[in-house]
């Protein structure tokens, strides 16, 4: 679980200051397992099952259940029939689902920009979301280059805030969303160029939402670089990012610009591919935007 510089044959919250705090132990939280237990009686059954059912089939007293669901009701998770009291599966648990399949068609939509972009810059191209409040990568495509940057996507999960992709995204979320992926998550250094002071994310947030790009020199792992640009759906919402990254040896100020700007494209032609309004998609930084 690291990002490295690879040579081949062939080609070949530490340190910052906490919005919240968050206990984590290797046990089960006892609550969450019994919400889960309810869900997955409810799916098990082709009809509505009543409170009775529904605490017998999971092991749990009534009383415990009734107040289990009705916080799953509240957040749409189960829903309740409002003449026989009974309950079943909410449209949250489909909306998940459905979420689930639109990244899986993300990939497939974004493939031909995303490979058109890597035989552009000819280095290694990312595509990222945010699963809940961890970074995932759904797709990567290396760099023909015998020295290239070889990521795996699992260690990013905790590093929104030191990478160019997360950053693309943490950008434009709400500052209360932004605060819960911190609490979570943390501020961990990953390098000595890792951002883990609050206020100084924020004001590196405030930059890439003003040139429409973020940066990452060497803050995930020493001796890379990463530019990341910031996917818009149909109604504008950010949904993820594309990355590009580089071994350091070669970010020099031109390729740079020009990695920059040949991201930003590719994120903004994926935009409206995705049918996002114009007027929403940042303009392209004129020579006074320098890397």
């Amino acid at each position: 679980m690291r990002a490295t510089i690879m040579l081949t044959k062939d080609a070949g919250m530490d340190g910052g200051q906490p919005l919240g705090q968050v206990i984590k132990t290797g046990r089960t939280i006892q609550s969450v397992d019994r919400a889960l237990d309810i869900l997955e009686v409810l799916s098990a059954n082709n009809s509505e099952l009543s409170l009775g059912e529904i605490a017998a089939r999971s092991g749990l007293n009534s009383s415990t259940c009734h107040h289990l669901l009705s916080t799953l009701v509240a957040r749409g998770y189960v829903g309740q029939n409002p003449r026989g009291r009974s309950y079943f599966i909410g449209t949250k648990i489909l909306e998940l689902s459905s979420s689930r399949v639109r990244q899986f068609n993300l990939v497939e939509m974004a493939m031909p920009e995303l490979r058109r972009l890597n035989q552009q810059t000819r280095e290694t191209v990312h595509l990222a979301v945010m699963q809940g409040h961890e970074l995932t990568t759904l797709a990567l495509l290396e760099s023909p280059h015998p020295i290239r940057v070889s990521t795996d996507g699992a260690s990013k999960a905790n590093a929104a805030h030191a990478t160019a992709t997360g950053k693309a995204i943490l950008a434009w979320l709400p500052e209360m969303e932004i605060a819960r992926v911190i609490a979570e998550k943390g501020l961990t250094s990953f390098t000595d160029r890792t951002i883990t002071n609050i206020a100084d994310l924020m004001e590196d947030l405030r930059h890439v939402r003003r040139n429409g790009y973020a940066l990452d020199r060497e803050e995930f792992q020493p001796g890379i670089v990463c530019v990341g640009s910031a996917l818009r759906d149909h109604a504008g919402a950010v949904i993820g990012s594309i990355g590009c990254s580089m071994p350091d040896m070669r970010a020099s100020d031109d390729l740079l610009e020009t990695t920059r700007d040949a991201v930003r494209e590719c994120a903004k032609l994926l935009s409206e591919l995705l049918g996002s309004p114009k007027d929403v998609l940042p303009e392209m930084p004129g020579p006074d935007r320098a890397v």
